[in-house]
């Protein structure tokens, strides 16, 4: 059973599984987060009531822990948000757009606590007003949508300053993935880390083993911020694998008109959420495990600590991984760091208790709380 550390919203620990779409983040995989104490959080189908509910209860069957669901904001969102309500989840996290007040009070009517992504200081200024439970920073470094351009080191602090002494944990999300970035994040404030690329490398992600496989094989200068793909319904930034078709289209003279409508060939299909997608070259769609086609030469996201990310194992072992990773690491600052009490072991149980009641062990019980 993993142990509470840094947990957050009621949930053991502060390690948020990132709402991968389409349909990466499925079942499995927010399960798995979820069995491991973590927040699991589904992709959600773009407003689609029944799917939705179907996507949360294929969930409940893997789970009887708190997840919650993503929802992209820059498409009508009422049916999914409606879901949500009606499978009585305790929270859901939203981002790429704006959630006013009157919105997150009808998500506390239904007792769910909202979770706003945010890649700016004045997005998350937004999200405090309009009164949310936890906010993610976002760095420009992370993999898939990105709507900011600062990185996390220079955002995340930031943020955490204009939250205070506000009761609304903020989570780091970009490019954490090991317990190295956890500790790092935690230093500059935040109290929990929102993770993509990693979990997309796991047994449980929806996502193609080719796509899976690639992750493995790239560094973190092997990555591209592009509005390349899917510009037909939404053009918007992503981060993914420069891998060789990036490389050859980016650099097209005709590269800023390049959209995925029908004038481009087919280049595969897939089924998501039961539903059956024709792929163009430039989609914005990710492989899952029914893609068929060029898969070589579809997007492939992921965030630049895809230089760090080199296995594919259970998810619950990368939970542990952060978790029992970012307790050493902490352990060892605190060891080598901190003023040592006393060079001499204690000899009584009044000073042992002295030393236990000290600055340095209070500090150190608080980070591994």
């Amino acid at each position: 059973m993993m142990m509470k550390f840094g947990g957050i919203l009621g949930f053991e620990n502060g390690i948020i599984l990132a709402p991968m779409g389409a349909d990466v983040a499925g079942p499995e995989l927010v399960a798995a987060v979820a069995n491991a104490g973590g927040i699991g959080l589904l992709a959600s189908p773009i407003n689609n009531y029944d799917t939705t509910v179907k996507a949360i209860r294929d969930t409940k069957k893997l789970t009887d822990k708190p997840f919650g669901v993503g929802i992209l904001l820059e498409f009508d969102c009422t049916k999914t948000i409606k879901a949500v309500f009606d499978e009585k989840l305790p929270v859901m996290e939203v981002y790429w757009g704006k959630f006013p007040k009157e919105m997150v009070d009808e998500a506390h009517k239904h007792g769910v606590k909202v979770i706003h992504q945010v890649g700016s200081v004045e997005a998350a200024e937004r999200a405090i007003a309009a009164g949310v439970d936890c906010i993610i920073a976002q760095g420009v470094e992370a993999g898939g949508h990105i709507s900011g351009t600062v990185s996390l080191v220079a955002l995340l602090p930031r943020i955490v300053d204009l939250v205070g002494d506000r009761d609304i944990p903020v989570v780091a999300a970009g490019s954490i993935s090991d317990a190295r970035g956890y500790v790092a994040a935690l230093a500059l404030g935040a109290k929990g880390i929102c993770v993509g690329t990693r979990f997309v490398a796991t047994n449980e992600a929806y996502a193609n083993q080719y796509y899976k496989q690639q992750l493995l094989h790239y560094t973190e200068q092997q990555t591209d911020r592009t509005d390349l793909y899917g510009r037909y319904t939404w053009r918007a930034y992503v981060r993914c694998l420069n891998t060789p078709f990036h490389e050859t289209w980016k650099q097209a003279p005709n590269y800023g008109t390049l959209v995925n409508d029908e004038s481009q060939p087919i280049i595969g299909q897939s089924t998501v959420y039961s539903e059956e997608i024709i792929l163009r070259r430039f989609a914005g769609q990710v492989a899952n495990p029914t893609t068929c086609g060029q898969l070589e030469n579809m997007v492939m996201l992921a965030g630049q600590g895809v230089g760090l990310v080199n296995d594919i194992v259970p998810a619950g072992e990368v939970v542990r991984r952060y978790v029992e990773g970012a307790k050493a690491i902490i352990q060892e600052l605190g060891e080598t760091h901190l003023p040592k009490a006393s060079p001499q072991p204690p000899t009584t149980d009044h000073e042992e208790k002295k030393i236990k009641d000290s600055w340095k062990w209070k500090w150190i019980k608080k980070l591994c709380l």
